[in-house]
């Protein structure tokens, strides 16, 4: 039996949930969310919460019964209060800044890295923090590791683009290793 999904999820106000034809559809103030739903698995809206279960008793519908129940909390959850995923860029001249629907990253190489913003995300620069936001949480994660990628913090100096708070485990350079020997 899924935890988490015996629970009901509750709608908050001013948050729209339908089902209909095999798809999801979650209204609010932050936009729309859609999601096919897998036949394994019913989702029914009554009396201002949403109830998933599995539609079958096979061990696939029980695998995706508590998977699907966290996806619906997180697209009315998103639909409220955008999801944000912060990057930290660390490093002598590594720099970011906005131009239109793109973010231009310096980062040590001979060129710019300019980046896409996809649909549904805003991207905000504040000094050498990137915000990244929206409704979709798995949108906005996907985004910020692809961000976070292109220069990964180096285990010397800690140089490149970590998330907010990340811990880099820092290794001893030549001199303290011989130092120490």
């Amino acid at each position: 039996m899924s935890r988490i999904g015996k629970l009901p999820i509750n709608i908050p106000s001013g948050t729209d949930v339908s089902v209909a034809g095999g798809e999801i559809v979650v209204k609010g103030k932050s936009g729309t969310l859609k999601r096919s739903l897998h036949p394994a698995v019913s989702v029914v809206v009554e009396s201002g919460a949403v109830k998933v279960a599995p539609a079958q008793s096979s061990r696939q519908a029980r695998a995706l019964w508590g998977t699907y129940a966290a996806h619906v909390n997180n697209m009315i959850h998103g639909v409220n209060t955008p999801f944000v995923k912060k990057l930290q860029i660390e490093g002598i001249g590594y720099r970011a800044e906005m131009s239109g629907k793109q973010l231009k990253l310096m980062l040590g190489f001979s060129h710019p890295v300019v980046i896409e913003i996809p649909e549904g995300i805003t991207v905000s620069v504040e000094k050498n923090i990137v915000a990244v936001s929206g409704a979709d949480i798995e949108q906005v994660g996907e985004f910020a590791a692809s961000v976070r990628a292109i220069r990964k913090p180096e285990p010397y100096k800690g140089k490149g683009i970590r998330y907010e708070g990340e811990a880099v485990r820092q290794k001893q350079g030549k001199k303290a290793a011989a130092a120490a020997a």
